[in-house]
């Protein structure tokens, strides 16, 4: 899919290598990522492990993932960083290789964040989770009642006109639509788009802005508006240190989950390499860092990671609320080509609405 997507830069992103083919070494490892694998301290001590350069490009997008791999040459790249949605699609365009499931520590993952979303076909495993985290509210605490965030039908009403940014990318958004009128995410139809549309009315109506990660992420931290629809861990953990009343809840009636997965190329010409890049990232220190990335944070999907984060990193990820909002969040509405078409449709009439 192209959307607009929390692996958007936000703020500080380090500098990405963005290198054609003939640059790269045979023995380098060549990654397509998202942002938040592109901080030098989740990369350089796995480069120092094990003596190789590891080389970055930075995507949005899984459609330019995949438009990339097209025009590059087989072999040319080793890693795939991909939304934990779109990896069947990957798995079912032959790109990922069968990775060793038994040498992966999905056994300290968080319960159910393995199982739901590291894909297996016929007994192989072809990605695993990475990180995850929510499409929720994030908020000024000290611009609005918090009590009311934990209401969706509160959160967009008139009580708080003009003081909401609503995150510019139709599946969280629709689903946390779909979660407001008492909907299951995994079970959409076209007999549901009627009440999600009027839901997304209301919400437009009373928004000072619809916008991408970046944008509403700056209308938050400016002031601008005081709420954003889609938001959470991921857009205001970055800013957390200075800007403590920007911060994040599931409401009652419960949120989104979003997750990022990684695996390695069926044409990777670096396969043991490759390998070895999965299970640094997936080991608690590789994902104590990926966690706290300059880019954005999330919750490490490997549990034990938490032996690596500081009690204030914890807490801005709301650590110990885990296993209840893994209980409450469902995850990204996963529609037909036919549906998501319409689902589209609905999105850019409530844009231009």
């Amino acid at each position: 899919m192209t959307h607009p997507s929390i692996r958007r830069a936000l703020l500080g992103t380090a500098a990405t290598l963005a290198l054609p083919a003939s640059a790269m070494a045979a023995e380098d490892l060549n990654a397509l990522v998202w942002c938040d694998h592109t901080d030098p301290a989740l990369i350089e001590p796995f480069e120092q492990e094990h003596g190789i350069r590891v080389n970055l490009r930075e995507y949005e997008g899984t459609a330019t993932a995949l438009a990339l791999l097209e025009q590059s040459r087989p072999g040319d790249w080793d890693v795939l960083v991909i939304d934990g949605i779109d990896v069947p699609r990957a798995v079912e365009a032959g790109l990922m290789a069968e990775l060793p499931g038994d040498e992966l520590q999905t056994g300290d993952f968080w319960p159910g964040v393995a199982m739901e979303d590291q894909v297996t076909m016929d007994g192989k495993t072809y990605a695993v989770t990475e990180k995850f985290g929510y499409n929720t509210i994030s908020f000024n605490s000290e611009k609005v009642d918090a009590a009311d965030m934990q209401d969706l039908s509160t959160v967009w009403s008139d009580k708080y006109k003009d003081r909401i940014a609503v995150y510019d990318y139709y599946l969280p958004v629709m689903g946390l639509a779909a979660i407001a009128n008492g909907k299951e995410t995994a079970s959409l139809t076209v007999d549901d788009l009627p009440a999600l549309k009027e839901t997304l009315f209301t919400m437009k109506e009373n928004a000072r802005s619809v916008g991408e990660v970046v944008a509403s992420q700056t209308a938050l931290a400016t002031g601008e508006v005081d709420i954003v629809v889609g938001g959470g861990e991921w857009l205001t953990a970055v800013l957390a240190e200075e800007q403590p009343e920007l911060t994040w809840t599931i409401p009652d009636q419960g949120a989104v989950r979003w997750s990022q997965s990684i695996g390695v190329l069926e044409t990777s010409e670096n396969k043991d390499m490759a390998v070895e890049f999965v299970k640094y990232i997936t080991s608690p220190e590789g994902q104590a860092r990926l966690a706290t990335s300059s880019c954005y944070w999330g919750m490490p999907a490997n549990e034990k990671a938490g032996e690596h984060l500081t009690d204030a990193q914890k807490d801005v990820l709301r650590w110990d609320n885990q296993a209840e909002y893994l209980e409450r969040a469902q995850l990204y509405p996963a529609p037909d080509a036919e549906l998501d078409g319409q689902m589209q449709d609905v999105w850019l009439e409530m844009l231009q609405h």
